[in-house]
């Protein structure tokens, strides 16, 4: 990471910590929208830390958008994952877009003045996009774009969807493309209520039924290219994945580290009892190995060599022992821990989705072998 990078995640570090964390038990008691934050984040340059400079973002490395995503998850899961969502809208804009879909979204989505969504997953083609039903026809200068997506975050908030839908029916992925689908500005884009969720309750995910349509403008790409762009797609959003998993593990063994020195049984700190010691022992070992497979990810994003297998690596480690690292410090901090007056089980109602969206742990593990045996 680079001297002025360094600087910049500094900043972002002190901007979650004194901004995002003061809100965000209120945020997940209430279930608030984490578009709350959007101004401030905007302000700070925060929405387009994925962006290169020429489309109005920070440029920042991969390591260094890696650092600052686990900074806001820490302070704020909820957050973190409007953030992220957004990230993914972008990035489909900035590998599957011609030029002047890139000059028109991409400044407005790097500022924080329009939001973007990602809509990929539908109720019968989570695990396997390429079965997805959602179509889009040729109807006069565009498309009519007909079917439905589910689990959508932003969706209810966003200025542009990211829509991956079918071309050609009679095939899998080769018949997949993406379109830019703007619902403040046309009709035909149904969103439902967002969804009572289990944890990341201010990132808010939606039901969408479309009959809308659109210039042949708003196509990402030619036609049967929108499965190759989302695949490219989500091998970052699984780094940053792994990243939100790793910001709110670091958050909870942080507390746990504290609470082992301040709480005392038999008038000694619980910290100086050794089966105590061992558990945070190993939940620094699994977070530094989390955060080195995830780095070794990073560090190819942007470059020209595919880094499939090396995201999965990440995001499966780094999302499954979050968990371990959570319980642990959750046990350690014994029946207070399972109140709500502690962090702890915010936290681990937050990491439980990142086993499962974006590719589940068991897709990984499928991406994974593929890779061995090819």
């Amino acid at each position: 990471m680079l001297e002025d990078e360094r600087a910049v995640i500094n900043q972002i570090e002190r901007f979650s910590q004194e901004v995002l964390a003061s809100k965000a038990a209120q945020i997940d008691e209430e279930a608030i929208f984490a578009t709350y934050h959007l101004p401030a984040m905007a302000e700070m340059g925060l929405m387009g830390m994925n962006l290169p400079e020429d489309a109005g973002g920070l440029g920042l490395s991969g390591p260094a958008l890696y650092a600052a995503v686990e900074a806001v998850a820490g302070a704020c899961g909820s957050t973190a994952s409007m953030l992220t969502a957004h990230f993914l809208a972008t990035d489909s804009v900035l590998l599957g877009g011609d030029a002047a879909l890139k000059a028109r979204l991409l400044p407005d989505a790097a500022a924080g003045s329009a939001l973007g969504a990602f809509a990929l997953t539908e109720p019968q083609a989570g695990s396997n996009p390429a079965d997805m039903t959602t179509y889009a026809v040729r109807e006069g200068l565009g498309y009519r774009i007909k079917g439905s997506k589910c689990f959508i975050s932003n969706a209810g908030a966003a200025d542009f969807i990211v829509v991956y839908a079918k071309t050609d029916r009679t095939v899998g992925a080769p018949g997949v493309s993406a379109f830019i689908v703007e619902p403040k500005a046309i009709t035909g884009v149904d969103i439902a209520p967002n969804e009572r969720t289990m944890g990341l309750k201010g990132g808010h995910v939606f039901g969408i039924t479309f009959d809308c349509w659109v210039p042949e403008a708003n196509r990402l790409g030619d036609e049967g290219t929108g499965f190759r762009t989302a695949m490219k797609v989500l091998d970052n959003g699984r780094i940053e994945v792994a990243a939100q998993a790793t910001g709110i593990a670091a958050a909870a063994l942080n507390a746990a580290i504290s609470y082992a020195k301040e709480r005392k049984v038999g008038g000694h700190p619980i910290g100086d009892f050794q089966g105590l010691q061992f558990m945070l022992a190993d939940c620094a070992t699994e977070l530094a190995a989390a955060r080195a497979l995830s780095m070794q990810a990073a560090a190819k994003r942007g470059t020209s060599s595919r880094y499939s297998t090396e995201s999965a690596f990440a995001k499966l480690y780094a999302t499954e022992a979050a968990w371990r690292i959570a319980d642990r410090a959750l046990q350690i901090h014994g029946g207070y821990g399972y109140t709500r007056d502690f962090p702890l089980e915010r936290y681990l109602r937050d990491l439980r989705i990142f086993r499962i969206y974006e590719g589940s742990s068991e897709i990984q593990r499928t991406i994974i072998a593929r890779g061995l045996l090819s």
